[in-house]
């Protein structure tokens, strides 16, 4: 991607980001363009077990070598005009270090479904105020999500080993540094940190008790915009990055989607289209949408960004290609054309309200919205639908969750929502585009690049290297709105309908055939 300003000499920021798919890096201005971009797919995990998600640490590395060894090869300038580095990956994978700096086993990735054991933590009183406030089985799941915890129980032998154990923002960082250091902006996981103070949790919090540790096992952090350290010379031979350029703390790709976006304020909202759906909004205050549920940190230092999540959001539309999209993936490949194309042409003659087929996209339940034992659904088929239907209908669920969850913000926020900026994948269908601003009844706003994350980062690294003053003045120079989507008054007078009279009802008329089911075939199952 070529940017429309050049950037003068000194002024770019080489911004790598490292998701679920790919490992990018990016030159990018003080204008916020892209000046160069090299994108690397990569295998999300590989599977032992069933439900098993794992990945080799050094496949993260050599591939992040690879690609911005191919960036910085293309043009010797690039060397000159980088005057920093910036770091943004996948959140809640983990990595398990020996004192020489060695992965002890793969890495553990966000997808990872395994399940530790409850011990003797919570019990005694705590347990019997967790049960009556409804909380008991959302802590005792947070517990056996815990990666520490499975691996503590299951391979002592590694946890007796383990030097450092940190998330991938932190592996990165060592390797590029060589110093145990890692951002709270990226400390997102099941890890005793105190999402309030924004570190590491006191030695009195129940943390401790839920993920046992050695506290020296951890990371030290620093704010998003401070600095992480320098490029050592073994890292730049093996990355092409000068030794010496400062490497600038960022955030989890989440949170830097939302500053690349723009979304300083709680009014305006950044819905993610990604592997996981996400509505989020940027606070400087503390508020949990959920209680007990804390909102994570900000890329912008000492703020918070509430966040509502669908977990399965955009992989519905991806298991969709796959099961039924065959035919249009193909003649994709003939035509060389992105196949979101051909499924927009799919939808476009597809009423709003898909008929009154309704789908609610639970496809994998959550911890409390919705409940552990919620099931995806879809209602209303008649004989005149389609898979254009279904797949219409996918991404109207979608959004009307991402709906639900905005209502929930501006309740708990006491803010309304005035605006909202999507990205990822599903911001590449003007479909999709549109039935959001339908569905919202507001203007659904593209960031003016599709490398939000890349961009949020960069914005941390160019407010640390002191190219502007501050965040706010930073994210006028460096985002832009791209396209804008108005909403349709016919269309948002059905959608309100079908919102209000159909979906919201949904789960909770469905919930007690949840229950059933969770009973009769024990999933998702049931735990003492």
């Amino acid at each position: 991607m070529t940017a429309k300003k050049t950037s003068k000499l000194g002024e770019c920021i080489l911004s790598i980001d490292a998701g679920t798919q790919s490992i990018r890096a990016a030159i990018i201005d003080l204008h916020g363009n892209i000046v160069d971009i090299v994108k690397t797919p990569i295998e999300p995990y590989f599977s032992m077990k069933p439900g098993w998600a794992e990945q080799d640490p050094n496949y993260y590395w050599n591939t992040l070598c690879i690609t911005t060894k191919k960036l910085l090869k293309k043009n010797k300038v690039y060397l000159q005009i980088i005057k920093g580095v910036t770091l943004t990956t996948q959140r809640a994978t983990v990595i398990n270090l020996d004192k020489n700096g060695k992965p002890l086993r793969p890495a553990i990735v966000w997808l990872d479904q395994r399940k530790a054991k409850v011990e003797d933590f919570p019990s005694g009183i705590l347990r019997v105020l967790l049960k009556a406030t409804g909380m008991l089985e959302a802590m005792e799941q947070t517990i056996r999500d815990a990666e520490c915890n499975w691996i503590r129980q299951n391979q002592p032998e590694i946890w007796e080993k383990t030097h450092k154990f940190l998330l991938l923002s932190g592996f990165f960082t060592y390797k590029l540094c060589g110093e145990f250091i890692d951002s709270v902006g990226c400390t997102v996981g099941y890890l005793p940190f105190d999402f309030k103070l924004q570190q590491w949790a006191k030695p009195t919090d129940m943390k401790w008790r839920m993920f046992p540790m050695n506290p020296s096992v951890l990371p030290q952090l620093v704010r998003p915009s401070e600095l992480l350290g320098y490029i050592t010379k073994k890292a730049s031979q093996e990355t092409a990055i000068p030794a010496g350029l400062p490497l600038v703390a960022a955030a989890a790709d989440k949170a830097c989607e939302v500053l690349g976006a723009g979304c300083l304020t709680p009014e305006i909202a950044c819905l993610s289209y990604g592997t996981t759906a996400t509505i989020e909004t940027t606070n400087e205050k503390y508020v949990e949408i959920v209680p007990f549920f804390p909102p994570y940190p900000s890329a912008v230092p000492g703020a918070y960004n509430t966040e509502v999540m669908i977990y399965r959001g955009y992989w519905m539309v991806s298991w969709f290609k796959k099961e039924f999209g065959l035919r249009e993936m193909q003649i994709a490949v003939k035509r060389k054309i992105a196949p979101e194309i051909l499924f927009d042409e799919l939808i476009r003659d597809i009423p709003p309200g898909s008929m009154g087929l309704t789908l609610q996209p639970y496809w994998s339940p959550g911890a409390k919205i919705p409940g552990p034992e919620a099931k995806g659904a879809i209602i209303g088929f008649g004989d005149v639908h389609t898979r254009a239907h279904i797949y219409r209908a996918i991404i109207e669920g979608l959004a009307y969750a991402l709906r639900e969850g905005k209502e929930r913000t501006e309740k708990r926020n006491k803010v309304p929502i005035k605006a909202i900026r999507v990205a990822g994948g599903g911001s590449q269908s003007k479909q999709a585009m549109q039935i959001t601003a339908d569905i919202f009844n507001l203007p659904a706003e593209k960031p003016h690049t599709y490398e939000t994350s890349a961009l949020g980062a960069a914005i941390d690294a160019a407010v640390g290297l002191k190219f502007y003053s501050d965040f706010r003045s930073a994210v006028s120079a460096m985002t832009h709105i791209g396209e804008r989507y108005e909403p349709i008054k016919k269309n948002c007078d059905l959608y309100q309908q079908l919102y209000e009279k159909i979906y919201l009802n949904m789960y909770n008329r469905l919930k007690p055939l949840y229950d059933d089911i969770r009973r009769i075939t024990g999933y998702p199952p049931m735990h003492e």
